[in-house]
């Protein structure tokens, strides 16, 4: 079963629906005993950094996040779910992030031509083989819709990237952990393709 974490950020229900339609059984929940006997874990989101830290503290879920990926169970973070393992973001005024991944998020810098939030369709870049990748080429696009980005300290996490004024990270993986920058929910055969991947993991 895999457990995806309902903080009220986002739309949860088309990951669920994207999950189960590559053959996952699934739960939406925010009760961490469910995250603990889940086989695999999905945090997705959209929204403020700040108060998606606030929900997760309230709801009792970080502890229960760091036991699932120190257990090394198979955990994705989708879009803000990505940007919360890391340690800090530039939209964060109150909170620390939930500091699995070393490095910080930082906002794209206003430049002419470039819209701000990156919404729509780009090409991933691919840097390092990850489980999740298996399948997908090259210059495979995807949907994004962010302002923030995730910016690693350390390089060799980074699967694939994407590029926006500059190149910035859309694809990490460590070990069990991976995170994604754009949706795959919304990124047709692409997208489908990694989460079918994220359901098939052992």
């Amino acid at each position: 079963m895999i457990a995806i974490i309902d903080y009220g950020m986002g739309n949860i229900h088309s990951v669920q629906k994207a999950l189960e339609r590559m053959g996952a059984q699934t739960k939406v929940t925010r009760n961490p005993q469910d995250i603990r006997r889940s086989d695999k874990v999905v945090l997705p989101g959209v929204g403020a950094f700040d108060d998606a830290m606030l929900e997760l503290e309230k709801e009792g879920l970080v502890t229960a996040i760091n036991e699932c990926i120190v257990g090394r169970k198979p955990f994705l973070g989708i879009c803000l779910g990505m940007q919360l393992l890391f340690e800090t973001s530039q939209e964060a005024r109150q909170t620390k992030g939930l500091n699995i991944l070393k490095g910080t998020v930082k906002r794209f810098l206003d430049k002419p031509g470039l819209k701000i939030p990156h919404m729509g369709w780009n090409q991933l870049k691919i840097k390092n083989s990850c489980a999740l990748l298996k399948g997908i080429s090259d210059n495979s696009y995807v949907y994004f819709c962010h302002s923030y980005y995730p910016a690693p300290q350390e390089q060799g996490v980074i699967a694939a990237t994407c590029d926006y004024g500059s190149e910035f990270a859309a694809f990490v993986c460590h070990g069990n952990l991976y995170g994604v920058q754009f949706h795959p929910e919304k990124s047709q055969a692409a997208g489908l393709k990694i989460l079918e991947n994220f359901v098939k993991l052992c």
